[in-house]
Formats: structure tokens, C-alpha cells, sequence
């Protein structure tokens, strides 16, 4: 199973990673929010992920990673 790691505090939500990611388990959230104010990115539902890292490829700030 896979294991996905957000760092939060570096998020902007800009939406790349759910775009990207072919299994549709990520979210922009409504009510999570870090410190410099912006919607973070969430997991849906993380068993259903497949370690293809599009999601990790596409963000611009390297926020996520994925692990095995």
C-alpha cells in the first residue's frame, strides 16, 4: 500500500497534484487551511492509490511525497 505525505505548510492548493493523479483520490479541502491561509490538498481515500507519483511529479513546489 501506498503512503502519500503532504507537506501543508508549503501548499498553495493550486490543484496540479489532483488533476494529475489518475485514481481521482485528491482533493483541494474546504476546511483545512495552513498558515499562510491557503485550502491544502487532502487524500480521499489513500488505499486506493497506486504509487505512480503524478501527483509528486507535478507539484511545483514538492509538497507530496509517495512512498511504497
Amino acid at each position: 500500500m501506498a503512503k502519500l505525505t503532504f507537506d501543508k505548510e508549503r501548499c498553495k492548493g493550486c490543484g496540479l497534484c489532483v488533476q494529475a493523479c489518475p485514481k481521482q483520490i485528491l482533493a483541494v479541502s474546504d476546511t483545512q487551511s495552513n498558515g499562510k491561509g491557503y485550502y491544502v490538498v487532502v487524500t480521499t481515500d489513500e488505499d486506493k492509490c497506486i504509487a505512480c507519483a503524478f501527483c509528486a511529479t507535478m507539484c511545483p513546489d514538492c509538497v507530496i511525497k509517495v512512498e511504497k
